[in-house]
């Protein structure tokens, strides 16, 4: 049952156009779960990579049915062969062999990021059981950054009081320079209109506009500064983005403090996408928020690849797991 009245609200957008997404942790009964409240709502198709008799005989003791699900075994894949010889193609200047190429599709994330290469889904979901690198590994080999020589990025969907909010980066790049942490500001705004979220960018630091100094500060001002020069190029110059920084939370959420703060600004007191310095602010933020602000938290969203693919936490709730495939069918449509 799904008690979120935000999660439902994603699960009736996705359901508006239904795409096809892979879930390589058939294993795992919370992915079970998660497919099922899925199909029950008619918010996409799952397709469950693992042992056909294993979790039909979960679904059966369940009492639920596999419509809007497929099942489908890699290593007896009828597709396999064809997925290993794409990978081949696709990583032989990288020293891949045919041989290896046709044991890398008995990796389960390997084979599900070949399902989207091939057009046999739209995205995909993992990381229930695997590290953040699992998932990311075979996208970046197979999926490919959307733009050369821009880095993949993270974002979190976070719903606090009701309200959506973006915090990036909380699971890629550990430590963004400043040309880096423009491009996560800008990638995150465009992950905000996505989700139907009109974008307030700050960028977040100890400091706010000037009353502070260190090596920091000085980094988020120059990203700031590089974010704002991004929206003036014409594939933005269309979209109502707002950025601005560098700021402390306080003056980007609260405008009593914004107003004092920052006079002026146009996202002070009104932010709603949260650029941390940081994967280390990032990470606390959220998850301190999560844990003890009660927040929904739905990601790592990956930002800036071709098609979306997208991590879980290890200690994600079957709830998290829906929200992360009706994210991920959201992000499909808007291709």
């Amino acid at each position: 049952m799904i008690e979120s009245a935000y999660l439902k609200q994603l699960l009736a957008q996705a359901g508006q156009n239904l795409k096809t997404i892979v879930l390589p942790e058939g294993e795992d009964n919370r992915v079970l779960d998660a497919a099922h409240y899925v199909a029950e709502a008619k918010a996409a198709k799952t397709v469950i990579l693992g042992n056909r008799e294993t979790i039909e005989d979960y679904y059966n003791a369940k009492g639920w049915n596999l419509d809007g699900i497929e099942i489908m075994t890699p290593e007896s894949s009828p597709k396999a062969e064809a997925y290993a010889q794409m990978f081949y193609e696709l990583r032989k200047d990288k020293g891949i062999t045919p041989e290896d190429a046709a044991k890398q599709m008995h990796n389960y994330n390997y084979f599900g990021t070949m399902m989207i290469k091939a057009g046999d889904a739209d995205g995909m979901v993992s990381g229930a059981n695997h590290s953040t690198a699992d998932t990311v590994r075979p996208a970046l080999q197979i999926i490919k950054s959307a733009k050369k020589g821009r880095a993949v990025s993270s974002a979190v969907l976070m719903v606090a009081g009701g309200k959506p909010y973006i915090f990036s980066d909380c699971a890629i790049m550990i430590n963004p320079t400043a040309p880096e942490l423009a491009d996560i500001a800008v990638d995150s705004a465009q992950t905000a209109l996505q989700f139907g979220i009109e974008p307030r960018v700050a960028l977040l630091s100890y400091s706010t506009m000037g009353s502070g100094k260190g090596e920091g500060v000085d980094k988020v001002v120059e990203a700031t500064r590089l974010a704002k020069e991004q929206l003036q190029l014409p594939e933005y110059r269309d979209l109502s983005i707002k950025i601005d920084g560098e700021m402390q939370a306080d003056a980007a959420l609260d405008q009593v403090v914004g107003a004092k703060k920052a006079p002026g600004s146009d996202v002070a007191g009104q932010a709603n996408v949260l650029i941390f310095p940081d994967i280390e602010a990032g990470n606390i933020g959220y998850k301190l928020l999560q844990r003890l602000g009660g927040a929904e938290a739905y990601g790592p969203i990956l930002q800036g690849l071709n098609a979306p693919v997208n991590d879980l936490s290890r200690g994600a709730l079957v709830e998290d797991i829906v929200g992360m495939i009706a994210i991920t069918a959201l992000q499909a449509a808007k291709k």
